[in-house]
């Protein structure tokens, strides 16, 4: 029960941090979030809302990683499942507990895609000056992995850019 609380209390205290640092221009640049057991840095300006992870209804004939869609404010989101995209594989099984720390994330509706991705933990806001290595994204990664940073404990992150992905031929194509 403590764990859900604080869990709770993150999210609650990063969806705030996120209104201001949006509404403010502060030089907040991305979300942290752990999607499987990489770092990804989700650029703030490209995101959405946060919400907690909601069962999918499943879709027939559709790609392993499409978990199927949710009614998020009134809204039909896709949901996608990003570890099972980004590896072209089925989603790994979660337990309850994993489920209780993952999140869904929204693109920003400017993207003009009702999807929302699912990530395995939150990790926070970062700055760039928090970053001590920039370089270019690995050989043969995709076209929506953007730079590859490395921060001051030597932990590497990899930005993705979501408006790049939203209009990615793999991730729209969703039927088998």
């Amino acid at each position: 029960m403590a764990n859900k609380e604080a869990l709770r209390e993150l999210q609650s205290r990063l969806a705030e941090r996120l209104h201001a640092a949006k509404s403010e221009g502060a030089s907040v640049s991305w979300l942290a979030v752990r999607v499987g057991q990489g770092n990804f840095l989700l650029p703030l300006a490209q995101s959405g809302e946060i919400f907690q992870a909601a069962s999918a209804t499943p879709m027939p004939y559709a790609q392993p990683w499409l978990l199927g869609v949710v009614n998020l404010r009134g809204g039909l989101y896709s949901v996608v499942d990003l570890a099972g995209f980004i590896k072209s594989e089925a989603p790994a099984v979660r337990t309850e507990q994993a489920w209780g720390q993952a999140r869904l994330i929204t693109f920003n509706p400017e993207l003009e895609i009702n999807c929302a991705l699912v990530v395995d933990a939150l990790i926070g806001l970062r700055r760039q000056d928090v970053f001590t290595g920039v370089s270019g994204p690995p050989d043969g990664s995709p076209g929506y992995f953007g730079q590859r940073l490395t921060d001051a404990q030597g932990v590497y992150w990899q930005e993705l850019n979501l408006q790049t992905l939203a209009r990615n031929a793999e991730f729209l194509s969703v039927g088998l």
